[in-house]
């Protein structure tokens, strides 16, 4: 780990209080690859939101949208990811649609920093292709709707506290990019909620 590394998992630790920092994106933007080695590096838990999802409803996600349909998954979801935002500080990886949810949002913006992983659809087709547990692509034509999520999801997305490019390049170097950000982020934000709470209370 470099001196530059190390200041800024240094500066994220000592700065994010009791919150979680949220990776929030795509499918395919590497937000589960690169949520573990940032956790790693910083020496916090890990969370994935979708895992969390079928562990407690012994389900896989292609079952549930199947068995449910989508309004009842995203319902399921936003209660799990509130769940595991009251557990911070933490990494938490969270699925595609998440983060499009107002309420959940709201939570994250309470209780959490929200970093999107932004990436072009050549990238993101590649990633997904490795992987069959798309229920959102089970289509003819997977491209055209990868494009209709980034046309429809990409405008929320850009509501996150930090954007980080999503590039082809290591899960440690784009680990290290992440961390970078959310270190100038919080830079440029003095105090956490709860410690102006707390200066707040101390003046009373």
């Amino acid at each position: 780990m470099t001196p530059e590394i190390k200041a800024n998992c240094e500066t994220v630790r000592n700065r994010i209080g009791h919150r979680s920092i949220v990776l929030v994106g795509l499918m395919g933007a590497g937000k589960s690859a690169v949520g573990r080695k940032v956790a790693a590096s910083l020496g916090l838990p890990f969370a994935d939101a979708d895992t969390e999802i079928e562990t407690v409803s012994k389900m896989t996600i292609p079952e549930l949208f199947e068995h449910y349909g989508e309004p009842e998954f995203r319902s399921l979801e936003q209660r799990v990811i509130s769940r595991l935002l009251k557990t911070g500080p933490q990494v938490l990886a969270t699925g595609g649609g998440a983060f499009i949810n107002e309420n959940t949002r709201s939570e994250i913006a309470q209780d959490g920093i929200s970093v999107w992983l932004s990436a072009d659809i050549d990238l993101l087709m590649e990633r997904v292709a490795r992987r069959k547990n798309r229920p959102l692509l089970r289509t003819a034509d997977p491209r055209a709707v990868m494009q209709r999520l980034m046309d429809e999801r990409y405008p929320v997305y850009a509501n996150a506290d930090i954007e980080v490019r999503s590039r082809d390049i290591s899960k440690e170097d784009m680990a290290a990019n992440v961390v970078a950000a959310i270190a100038a982020w919080l830079d440029g934000h003095a105090e956490t909620p709860r410690e102006h709470s707390a200066t707040e209370a101390s003046d009373r």
